[in-house]
């Protein structure tokens, strides 16, 4: 391919992908929020003390509840696309804002597995922590967080 070939196949890629690009912008994603019963929320139910409270709103609570805070890059997609698949599948895997509605037994393995999360380190995302400093956490926190978490099972001996 000749050198003025190539830089015409360049220059009208270019286009084609800001053109793909602007037309993927009209596909928005929907960012309401299912509505929250405080009755039922995890954080009104188990009533952790402060610090640990602050760490589950940090680093849960944008993808494990009713209560998703969307960032300013949620609107372009396809990040916004691959967000809300993020958000459907952290909630449908665990719904802090629903806590209420969990059996004892379901609620004690979510537990169990918030705890283990947290302790391998598998929870948060480090591709949500790259955005949201707030949830990196040091190993003290973590540790101190699984605690909690399996604290708070009950009926286990």
């Amino acid at each position: 391919m000749g050198k003025k070939k190539r830089k015409g196949f360049l220059k009208y890629s270019f286009i084609l992908l800001l053109v793909a690009f602007v037309v993927m912008q009209f596909f928005t994603i929907n960012k309401t929020n299912p509505k929250v019963e405080k009755a039922k929320d995890f954080i009104a139910i188990a009533t952790p003390p402060a610090d640990i409270e602050k760490m589950i709103r940090s680093a849960c609570y944008d993808c494990h509840s009713n209560e998703t805070v969307y960032p300013w890059y949620s609107n372009l997609a396809p990040v916004s696309w691959w967000l809300e698949d993020h958000i459907e599948e952290g909630r449908s895997h665990l719904n802090f804002s629903e806590w209420g509605n969990y059996e004892e037994d379901k609620a004690n393995h979510k537990l169990h597995e918030c705890e283990e999360e947290v302790e391998e380190k598998e929870m948060p995302l480090s591709s949500y922590t790259w955005s949201h400093g707030d949830a990196k956490f040091t190993d003290a926190q973590r540790d101190k967080l699984a605690k909690w978490f399996k604290s708070k099972m009950t009926g286990e001996e």
